[in-house]
């Protein structure tokens, strides 16, 4: 089974769909899946879900999506750095469901484990516990969260073999190994492809078993959050 595709518009090709829910990894500009991500932009799908850290920021990212009313709903915990994402959640015109951070990234965990919900502590008394089922454990409430399964999975490693193992640099690691493991098709953009064999089995993060499709990108691109600078002595 051929898992390479040449670009990131071909590797989305008979996968994406209006109203479907995908799962982008990254957290802040770190690790995102910024080639397929506009490739998603090109393709004029709408009406989407999408389960993401955040939005990235204006101008990059899935805020790119945001500009062309692509996005129907957030599932996220952090809007801060996009003031496109917060304009639209104010106005009315984007449905934002927030999650502590933890819980996020617990329900995508738990979607990919074939957990369908559990319960933590974490909302109890707040507004994230409202509508949610309570239960006591040892004295203490907590809420049930449900677990999260996406249609479309797009991740970003900084290495990759043609089976689709992949290995993720540093703090891009992130949301990226669990959002793989949690979508029905994973498609993966690696900085770096080689034949499969060449990873050590030991440094696998995302096992090829998760992974449909891979496209190599430029390793070049890399951007900055907030660039901070001082003037050298």
């Amino acid at each position: 089974m051929n898992k390479v595709y040449p670009d990131a518009k071909s590797a989305l090709d008979g996968v994406v769909k209006d109203g479907m829910m995908i799962m982008s990894g990254g957290f802040g500009l770190c690790g995102i899946a910024e080639v397929l991500s506009d490739a998603l932009r090109e393709t004029g799908v709408k009406n989407l879900t999408v389960v993401s850290n955040n939005a990235g920021v204006d101008g990059i990212g899935l805020s790119r999506l945001l500009e062309t009313r692509q996005i129907k709903k957030m599932i996220s915990s952090y809007v801060g750095e996009n003031k496109l994402f917060a304009q639209q959640y104010l106005a009315g015109e984007l449905e934002l469901e927030f999650n502590p951070q933890g819980t996020l990234a617990e329900r995508i965990r738990a979607g990919g484990a074939g957990i369908p919900a559990f319960f933590t502590k974490t909302g109890v008394g707040t507004l994230i516990a409202e509508g949610k089922e309570v239960r006591e454990f040892n004295g203490e409430k907590y809420i049930m969260e449900t677990g999260l399964v996406a249609d479309l999975a797009i991740v970003h490693a900084w290495k990759g073999d043609t089976a689709g193992n992949l290995v993720y640099r540093k703090t891009a690691r992130n949301f990226n190994p669990m959002m793989a493991t949690a979508a029905k098709v994973t498609i993966a953009e690696v900085e770096h492809l080689v034949p499969a064999g060449e990873i050590d089995p030991d440094h696998i993060h995302t096992p090829g078993i998760f992974v449909q499709r891979v496209v190599a990108v430029d390793p070049k691109l890399k951007r900055i959050e907030q660039r901070t600078l001082r003037k050298r002595a």
